[in-house]
Parts: structure tokens; C-alpha cells; sequence
């Protein structure tokens, strides 16, 4: 370990091995950098955490009402989730995450943001496949309310829906399966999907078949390490 560099933490999973590290790049200022690695790739870094905060503003922005009942999939470093919480109108946030380590992060509060999400009575963790639970007839993504149905399904995992982190993971996007997870959603609902890619036609024509009200929101960030703008989009469909 070194002032610049420093491995907080590395386990094996079912998906290969998992890391957090923290560092500090002085050129870009005097902050802590967190970053999350499935064994050589990057998963997430809070260099740049803009699309997976508009991620939960973009979505909760289309529902109405008060007291939502939000899923978020995908717990990465925080930051969608604590979004989410900002929002006053919510109610109850459910965290699914298919890795415990992830989850044994922020409940260690080895990740800044754990603390705000442990504070917080609204936040649940749920360890589980969101992809599992989502098609799961009968179950859902609540263990302790089997069938119930919620206000938001907020979902960041993939880096989009043809650049997988699973090879088994490409049968969600597909209409079949994302018919089946509106089942969770009460009407009016929402579904929202963070991408790192440009909006895809093709997957635009899908949430068209199932969601009223589709946008593909392009959100626009700084990017240091390449010294320019980049972009992310975000998908937002309302069940009608």
C-alpha cells in the first residue's frame, strides 16, 4: 500500500474475483478515488458517477404519488441508491445485489457511501440475482412480501443490454422477460436501465412494446482520463 494506492478488499465470487481500491491521482485533485473490478474489468469508478445518479432522478422523476416502494438492481458503489433516498417522496428502497461482498462493503462502510445507506431506516439490502428474482413467478424481489408490486425498478448491472457482464444475462432484455418484471411494477409505474452505450434502437423498439412514455435520455459527463465529454444513457418506460 502506498499515499496514491490501496487494495481495501478482494474476494472470490461465483462470477470471478472481486475487488475494491481506493487511490488518489494528484493531477485530478486531492480525493479519494473508489473503484470496483471483476477481475481485470471495471465495473464502476466515483471518478465519474453522473448517469448512475440520473439514473434514480431521470426514473423516479416519471412516477407520481408519495411513499414509493423503489428497487434498485445493482448496488455498485452507492450511488443510484443514495439518489433514490434523496427523493422525499420514498418510502422504501429494496438494494438487490448478486454479490455479498458488495453488500459486506457498504454494511463495513468500507465505501463512503455505506454509511448514508445504513443510516437510512427506508434502505433494505437483499442479497439475490435481480434476474432471477425479476422473472421469478410468484416470488419477486421482496423475500419478506412474495408477489407485491412496487412504484420503481431502477436497474444498473449491465453495462448495457448487449454488453453483458454474464453471457446469461442477454434473455432479460428480450420482450418475454421484461413483460415478465413489469408484473412487480403497480400501474404507472416505472422502469429505468442505466447503459453506457449510445440508445439502441432495437432495444428502444422493445420497451416501446411494453412501456408508455419511452425516452432514452443521454446524460452527458466530464471524463478526466480521457479529457473530454463522454456520455451514458438512461432508459425510462412508464407501465401503462
Amino acid at each position: 500500500m502506498t499515499r496514491l494506492f490501496e487494495e481495501i478488499d478482494i474476494q472470490p465470487s461465483a462470477i470471478g474475483e472481486i475487488s475494491l481500491r481506493r487511490r488518489r491521482i494528484p493531477a485530478l485533485g486531492d480525493r479519494d478515488i473508489y473503484e470496483v473490478k471483476l477481475g481485470e474489468e471495471f465495473l464502476m469508478s466515483s471518478m465519474f458517477p453522473e448517469a448512475e445518479i440520473a439514473l434514480s432522478r431521470l426514473g423516479l422523476a416519471a412516477v407520481s404519488g408519495d411513499q414509493l416502494s423503489v428497487v434498485v438492481g445493482g448496488l455498485g458503489l452507492g450511488y443510484t441508491a443514495v439518489a433514490a433516498l434523496e427523493d422525499q417522496r420514498v418510502g422504501e428502497l429494496l438494494i438487490i445485489d448478486y454479490l455479498d461482498t458488495v453488500i459486506q462493503w457498504h454494511r463495513d462502510e468500507k465505501v463512503p457511501l455505506g454509511k448514508i445507506l445504513n443510516a437510512d431506516p427506508r434502505n433494505r439490502y437483499v442479497h439475490g440475482s435481480f434476474f432471477d428474482l425479476a422473472i421469478e413467478d410468484g416470488g419477486g424481489f421482496d423475500p419478506a412480501q412474495p408477489g407485491r408490486q412496487f412504484d420503481a425498478i431502477l436497474l444498473d448491472i449491465d453495462h448495457s443490454p448487449r454488453a453483458l457482464l454474464h453471457a446469461s444475462n442477454a434473455s432479460f432484455y428480450t420482450r418475454h422477460n421484461l413483460a415478465l418484471m413489469c408484473r412487480q411494477l403497480r400501474q404507472g409505474g416505472v422502469f429505468a436501465l442505466w447503459s453506457q452505450d449510445p440508445p439502441d434502437a432495437e432495444f428502444m423498439a422493445v420497451m416501446n412494446d411494453l412501456f408508455s412514455a419511452c425516452e432514452a435520455h443521454v446524460v452527458p459527463f466530464f471524463n478526466p482520463f480521457q479529457n473530454c465529454q463522454s456520455t451514458n444513457t438512461v432508459y425510462v418506460g412508464v407501465k401503462p
